[in-house]
Formats: structure tokens, C-alpha cells, sequence
């Protein structure tokens, strides 16, 4: 006999059944592309460390990019993307701010204080990316009612 689930365990296997769906949109391709657009600047100056930072890049964009996917089901019921992001800006804060701290800590290669405003400004460029992204994804999936 299968145990029986509550309602919260249900909701929780329902959001992984649709992040795995999502998953499936993203390309690590298209990823690498957009840390060597976003932060290329920064590697090639000598403040980031590629090889250090690519692989936790690619975990903040997939992060960034199943808010994006989650939120769309707001823009599917009329609104505007600009309002719908507002309504994801603690999770998107909270990512900003966990990516940049995993920058400073673990991908530059001396301490640059002067530098850190560049880093953040371009680790919130890339998150919005990937937001977006998922954003546009989700609601094409909506639209085409694969959800």
C-alpha cells in the first residue's frame, strides 16, 4: 500500500516534476556563452578566475533560470514581465547576493575592492538573463499548454 502523501509533499513532487520539465530547455551551451559575455571583461583583466567560477555560473543561471520558468505562470494570466519580476525580487536578491559572495570568495584571483562594484553589476546582468529566459520559456510552454 503507498503511504499517503499530504497536501504540502504533493505540491513539493509537483514544482520537481515541473523544474525537470524545465531543465530540459536550457542548454549548457547557451550558458558558457553568456559567462563569457557577462564576465569575459573580468577574466580577461585578470580580477575573475574562469576555471574556477564556470561550473558555479551555470548552477546561479539554472537557479535564475527556474524562478524565471516558476513566475511565468503570472505573465500567462496577464501581466506585464516588468511586474511579474518585481513580484520575484527577494528570490532574485538572494540569488544576486549568493552569486556575487561566490565570486569575491572563490573566483578572483587577488582581493580588488574598486573592482567588486563591476562584479555585482555583471553578476545581476547575467541572473537577469537567465530569469529571463526561463521567464520566456515557461509561457511558451503555457501557451502551448505542455505545463
Amino acid at each position: 500500500m503507498e503511504p499517503i502523501m499530504s497536501f504540502q509533499d504533493k505540491i513539493r513532487e509537483k514544482q520537481l516534476k515541473y523544474e525537470r520539465t524545465m531543465m530540459k530547455e536550457i542548454s549548457l551551451k547557451e550558458i558558457k556563452k553568456s559567462v563569457d559575455s557577462c564576465f569575459g571583461h573580468h577574466f580577461h583583466i585578470g580580477l575573475l578566475n574562469k576555471g574556477r567560477i564556470e561550473e558555479g555560473c551555470m548552477d546561479f543561471a539554472v537557479e535564475s533560470f527556474l524562478i524565471g520558468a516558476k513566475y511565468s505562470k503570472f505573465g500567462s494570466s496577464g501581466e506585464a514581465m516588468a511586474d511579474v519580476q518585481l513580484r520575484s525580487r527577494l528570490e532574485d536578491k538572494a540569488l544576486l547576493d549568493e552569486m556575487y559572495e561566490y565570486l569575491l570568495n572563490w573566483g578572483q584571483k587577488e582581493e580588488f575592492t574598486l573592482a567588486n562594484e563591476s562584479i555585482y553589476i555583471a553578476s545581476g546582468h547575467f541572473l537577469n538573463i537567465w530569469w529571463k529566459e526561463g521567464y520566456l520559456r515557461g509561457m511558451k510552454r503555457r501557451k502551448l499548454r505542455l505545463n
